[in-house]
């Protein structure tokens, strides 16, 4: 089985590889291009529709595979995850490609992304039925009123985060290679036969197309990228742990830590600012890196190491959580990932450059505590 994983990601980062150029002068001729403005830091138009590149290597890649993999490794039921993620992936990449060509209207982006979400959960039977809780019963099932909306709402909200992050030469693809990376680092320790080979072929794509997007990028990938890498995402964190009950409901949200938070973020500084949540704005991690003086490579690199420490995070969360004391240590992990994110998020002003609360509460407790302070009483 392991030769078809490995074949899976050469196949993909060779598709990949051949393909993009092909897209690239395909995205000239029809007028899919992206131009500069004062909201983005390119300075000149650039293709997009990079996504079909990836799109088509992952499919090609898992329908050449598949003929090989050994009889009876993968049952019936992983075979149907496989094909719910290359269906609701379809629609997600037409939907992302007619946008980077025409622009949709956010309304109906985010009705194709709850159709394709329906094709995963009503079309193939998957969605979240039981749920590890810390401080519960071992695994919580849940009743199809609520798996059903929680599943569509958990597929909509990643496939947004992505495509928000969306905003440098190889930042969306490299924080979702570093995610889909973690995840086939946990299928591999669980043994998952489906997610492994999804997670290795689709690696392959993006390291792929990485070759001509990472900066200077000669290609965008678009709506059609950020919208399917973020639909793959959130299936397979779902797909890929619903099962195994020694898994926490805390390692599929540090799988997608960067894009997560960057997302929360931007709804907090927006209701703060009086802003329609769906604006789009400057205010977003790599914005604020960026006008922190960080070079465009050097901003990318910072949220490449931000999304493998929450990679990591996630491993380790995962195997510990087998431990007695798994709900102390759930807790103990987000109470200081949430410490740490606001601190960051204060430092680099990324809901607002001048509030800085915790910073100060704790300049203040410092400052009373000082040598110098009791000295002076």
């Amino acid at each position: 089985m392991s030769v078809s994983y490995i074949m899976g990601f050469v196949i993909a980062l060779i598709l990949a590889l051949s393909l993009t150029p092909l897209v690239k002068r395909f995205a000239f001729k029809i007028g899919a291009i992206d131009k500069p403005n004062y909201r983005k830091v390119h300075t000149r138009i650039m293709p997009r529709l990079g996504g079909l590149a990836i799109y088509a290597a992952f499919i090609v890649a898992v329908l050449g595979v598949l003929p090989f993999v050994p009889e009876g490794m993968l049952s019936s039921y992983d075979k149907n995850l496989i094909f719910s993620i290359m269906a609701g992936g379809t629609i997600i990449v037409l939907l992302g490609a007619l946008d980077d060509r025409i622009e949709l209207s956010a309304k109906v982006k985010l009705l194709g992304q709850i159709a394709a979400a329906c094709v995963v959960v009503f079309g193939f039977g998957v969605k979240i039925d039981l749920v590890n809780v810390p401080f519960g019963a071992t695994m919580q099932p849940i009743a199809d009123w609520l798996s059903i909306p929680l599943t569509i709402l958990w597929i909509v909200g990643v496939t947004n985060a992505i495509n928000l992050i969306d905003g440098l030469d190889g930042l969306a693809a490299g924080v979702s290679g570093i995610a889909i990376a973690t995840i086939l680092v946990m299928a591999l320790v669980m043994g998952f036969e489906p997610t492994i080979l999804l997670s290795c072929v689709l690696l392959g794509a993006i390291v792929g197309f990485l070759f001509y997007n990472f900066h200077p990028a000669k290609i965008f990938m678009g709506d059609s990228g950020s919208l399917f890498l973020g639909f793959c995402l959130a299936t397979l964190s779902m797909i890929g742990f619903k099962q195994v009950t020694i898994v926490s409901f805390v390692t599929p949200l540090l799988i997608i830590g960067v894009p997560l938070s960057d997302t929360f973020f931007a709804i907090v500084r927006r209701w703060i600012n009086k802003q329609p949540i769906f604006a789009p704005d400057k205010g977003h991690l790599h914005h604020r890196l960026r006008d922190l003086g960080f070079s465009h490579r050097r901003t990318v690199l910072i949220i490449y190491g931000i999304a493998a420490f929450f990679g990591c995070c996630a491993i380790v969360q995962s195997t510990l959580v087998q431990s007695p004391a798994a709900n102390w240590i759930t807790f103990g992990v987000i109470v200081i990932l949430t410490f740490l994110l606001q601190i960051g998020a204060e430092l680099i002003g990324i809901v607002d450059k001048t509030r800085r609360p915790v910073i100060n509460f704790i300049q203040r407790k410092l400052l009373r505590w000082s040598p110098e302070s009791r000295t002076s009483k």
